[in-house]
């Protein structure tokens, strides 16, 4: 894989908070990720679930979420950053976003971002080797 990612590149985009948005999150996602010559699956479904909790827990009206990406030869992080720092994303019973984030990523958490803004992000190895998912604040 350090063929592919010599060194850490990154891709950052910001997008309405509407359902719309988070879609094209994804796809979004699944074409840099082409791009650099990474496995799709997993991050696509991790932007997914991320980008819809930013749209609809943590939208805020007349302001944007934003999407990270940054790859190295071992790891993907994607982050999420909403307008809704004061809403800390948590699994519950209902809904199963997040538990499908911590199925697919090697970590995840939540951390303040700029105020009033919050990121939730997830790291996925690239090298194809996985450990069972853990959380970090």
């Amino acid at each position: 894989m350090s063929d592919v990612i010599p060194q850490l590149v990154d891709f950052h985009v910001q997008l309405s908070a509407t359902p719309r948005a988070a879609r094209l999150a994804r796809l979004l996602t699944v074409e840099q990720l082409r791009g650099w010559g990474l496995p799709l699956v997993e991050p696509a479904h991790i932007v997914a679930e991320l980008a819809a909790n930013a749209v609809t827990h943590g939208r805020v009206p007349g302001r944007d979420f934003r999407l990270a990406l940054k790859a190295t030869p071992e790891v993907l992080l994607i982050e999420v950053t909403d307008a809704r720092g004061d809403r800390v994303p948590r699994i519950r019973d209902a809904g199963c976003g997040l538990v499908i984030v911590e199925a697919l990523a090697e970590r995840w958490g939540v951390r303040e971002g700029p105020p009033p803004c919050k990121v939730v992000w997830a790291e996925v190895l690239t090298t194809g080797s996985r450990r069972p998912a853990t959380r970090r604040a």
